[in-house]
């Protein structure tokens, strides 16, 4: 039995893509393992905080030094801090924003990522404390950011995504990638076509 985290960070509805393929993947794993756990988390929708100076001084700050803004900052922090460490395995649908994640999910990875939660700093550097997890990044994009391609050096979303949770120590990580969604409407259907048969393969294996 496993908990499985679902994060979608597109403001968009029903025309987000990254939002549809990722809730679908939830939805269709719910059935396929009625044993574990779906957990959904709407950033889009409902954005958590940014880090502020009161939560700056929640999280390093001396105990006598703490006000209830402090606190009250902190301590939404330390319950997606929870609900993450919590989680065996991370869905993450993400939508290309200007080359980048949107600041919906970089809002959520501020919260998260935290000296003495999730990593560590020791003799020998950093070090990730979240062990033994999976994610899966499903991203979308107006333009194709492949590998090979012209526009390939522009994109700051996948290395982004795979060195901030690599350094909290999520390294098994896999990406479906839905892209061309602005390059006519033949490019966009095989693209998200090929993303939805990637996705249907991940219910048997991941």
């Amino acid at each position: 039995m496993s908990k499985i985290l679902v994060l979608t960070a597109s403001p968009r509805g029903e025309r987000s893509v990254s939002r549809a393929l990722t809730v679908n993947f939830a939805q269709q794993w719910g059935k396929d393992h009625p044993q574990d756990t779906v957990l959904l988390r709407d950033l889009g929708h409902h954005p958590v905080p940014h880090v502020t100076e009161p939560w700056v001084l929640g999280a390093f700050a001396p105990a006598e030094a703490q006000t209830p803004e402090s606190k009250a900052a902190i301590a939404i922090s330390d319950q997606l801090v929870e609900e993450f460490l919590s989680a065996d395995r991370y869905v993450i649908g993400v939508p290309m924003y200007n080359l980048n994640i949107p600041s919906t999910l970089k809002a959520y990875i501020d919260q998260i990522v935290r000296v003495g939660k999730t990593f560590a700093v020791g003799a020998n550097g950093y070090e990730g404390l979240v062990k033994g997890k999976k994610a899966l990044f499903i991203t979308s994009s107006g333009g194709s950011f492949q590998p090979g391609t012209p526009f390939a050096p522009y994109n700051f979303q996948e290395p982004y995504l795979r060195a901030i949770f690599g350094f909290i120590g999520v390294t098994d990580v896999q990406f479906v990638v839905a892209d061309s969604m602005n390059q006519g409407e033949e490019a966009a259907k095989t693209s998200r076509e090929k993303a939805e048969t990637a996705l249907k393969d991940l219910l048997k294996t991941w």
